[in-house]
């Protein structure tokens, strides 16, 4: 039979043991606990950047439709004044060739006038057809240029990782 000193002994190696591996436990647990917070504040930190970064490209986003904007506001204007400067003109000339013609003093002069009236118009009322064609690409192309600069790098950040 054992001795109460060897009991002691036992109990008091058993409790060394014990706490020893509720020492152990507890430094586990504490490595555990502390590497899944420092991935949760990496993780969090990432969406933040990710955030801030879709939130840099909005704000670019929306600067590139205002900017597209004011040209094409500041382009509309330039082209409605160089259509009337035209109908004006077209207007001028009409109203000279009225003159012209009912200073005619024949049918012949009349028709022959009218025929050449009536053909420089139309090839005036062409050019300026094509140069208000012209002025209106041109607008199109300047005013889509700051969003298509925009759909470019929304391209380029498709092609690469979120967190890189």
């Amino acid at each position: 039979m054992k001795s109460q000193a060897d009991v002691k002994k036992v109990m008091s190696d058993a409790a060394q043991v014990g706490q020893t591996a509720v020492a152990e436990t507890t430094v586990q647990a504490r490595a555990t606990v502390e590497k899944g917070l420092e991935q949760a504040n990496k993780t969090a930190a990432d969406m933040l950047k990710v955030a801030e970064e879709a939130n840099e490209f909005g704000r670019g986003n929306l600067e590139a439709v205002t900017k597209a904007s004011q040209l094409y506001m500041t382009g509309m204007q330039d082209l409605s004044r160089q259509t009337l400067a035209m109908l004006q003109a077209l207007s001028d000339h009409t109203l000279e060739g009225v003159k012209t013609l009912s200073t005619a003093k024949s049918l012949k002069e009349a028709a022959e006038f009218q025929a050449s009236f009536a053909k420089t118009t139309f090839e005036r009322a062409m050019n300026d057809t094509v140069k208000l064609q012209e002025a209106a690409f041109k607008l199109a192309e300047q005013s889509f240029a700051p969003i298509t600069a925009r759909m470019t790098l929304a391209m380029e950040k498709v092609g690469k990782p979120l967190a890189a």
